[in-house]
């Protein structure tokens, strides 16, 4: 991996973007009750789906791949739903529970062994709770990139992913391929950006998207479903996203010469956030699936925390730990490990500002359930 600079301007997914591994202070495994919440908001139809699709196929082993697992509580916490989902349906139906098999999938550099190393735990408590009569259930890692095929075709019943898909498999392109940088003063899509710089964005994501959503295609039986939770945005870009916030702290740094411009002006974060018609669009183009949900939920940064509990303070510095434990490894690679602590206290400090004045520290989630077209 490039640092202090060294990376080039166009940085891929692929190549860089890992959550913090680990379980300190900073990690992803610390930091993640945020997405958490954002799962269990989505639970009943995560559960409507797995329903559906067990009834109409009952597998003797359902295989089930979680995309973009990361590491730390949530991955699990995932598959123990769908566990207790389908022993609850089958218990119903009067059928035999199956053979569970799941493929944790994240790109090559993420943390697999802080998964790994909780498994022990979880299969024996699997065991406590189910009882020494139930059927077996396997885990195993695939790495790699989503944007490109991962299983062989009609291998697998259902693929979960939650807040992964807002990642993008690269900047988009046309952005610095000029002699003049077109999102020069950000670093994300906000209300400020020229329209060519939004629909350069709209376009990454919808190659990108297109490709996922085909890789799946032939990848899921027929009669497959998908169920897929990612960060989206109104139909108005908005300024005040933590991405825009963490735009706006880059720029004050240059100013105070504690970051090389040239560093600066050609760096574009590799996300994107889409509008439920935007995602909606690309579905229905694309053409493998059918969507049985597509909802918006409005979600707090600093959600899954008690607010009378911590003052404006620790929220703050929450929201700014949990974006640091998702987004460090991108902006360490490209300006230094030596900022990195100024830079987050400076995004607590944004963060401040705005609850102070009264505003809203949330965005909307996008929750789509999927079916494969036969």
């Amino acid at each position: 991996m490039a640092t202090n600079g060294a990376l080039p301007s166009i940085v891929t997914t692929e190549q860089v973007l890992h959550m913090n591994d680990g379980v300190g202070d900073t990690s992803y495994a610390k930091n993640s009750s945020n997405q958490r919440c954002g799962v269990l908001k989505g639970k009943p139809i995560l559960e409507e789906s797995i329903r559906r699709l067990y009834c109409n196929m009952l597998p003797k082993c359902l295989k089930v791949a979680d995309l973009g697992c990361a590491s730390g509580p949530n991955a699990l916490m995932v598959v123990n739903d769908i566990i207790d989902i389908v022993e609850s349906t089958s218990f119903n139906l009067n059928k035999r529970v199956p053979v569970f098999q799941f493929y944790m999938n994240d790109l090559p550099s993420n943390d697999f062994n802080t998964i790994f190393k909780s498994l022990a735990q979880f299969y024996e408590t699997l065991e406590e709770k189910k009882g020494p009569g139930f059927g077996p259930c396997f885990i195993n890692a695939t790495p790699g990139t989503f944007y490109k095929r991962l299983f062989p075709n009609d291998s697998i019943h259902f693929v979960h992913s939650s807040y992964s898909v807002h990642w993008l498999s690269q900047p988009p392109k046309e952005l610095t391929n000029g002699a003049e940088t077109l999102n020069k003063d950000n670093i994300y899509v906000t209300s400020t950006i020229p329209p060519e710089t939004h629909k350069a964005y709209l376009r990454q994501f919808q190659h990108d998207f297109t490709l996922f959503l085909k890789s799946r295609s032939e990848e899921l039986v027929p009669g497959g479903g998908m169920f897929l939770t990612f960060v989206g945005r109104e139909d108005i870009p908005q300024i005040r996203t933590v991405i825009g916030l963490l735009g706006m702290v880059l720029n004050d740094m240059v100013v105070e010469n504690l970051i090389e411009e040239v560093k600066l002006e050609p760096f574009n974060m590799p996300m994107y956030g889409p509008t439920a018609e935007e995602a909606k669009a690309v579905i229905e183009e694309e053409g493998s699936f059918t969507i049985q949900r597509l909802e918006s939920i409005i979600l707090g940064w600093d959600a899954n925390i008690n607010e009378d509990k911590l003052d404006e303070n620790m929220r703050c510095e929450f929201i700014a730990k949990t974006f640091r434990a998702i987004t460090e490894t991108l902006l360490k690679a490209r300006f230094g490990e030596e900022i990195m602590d100024e830079l987050y206290l400076r995004l607590k400090d944004k963060l401040l500002q705005m609850l102070v004045k009264g505003e809203k520290l949330e965005s909307p989630n996008l929750v789509i359930s999927l079916i494969k077209n036969s």
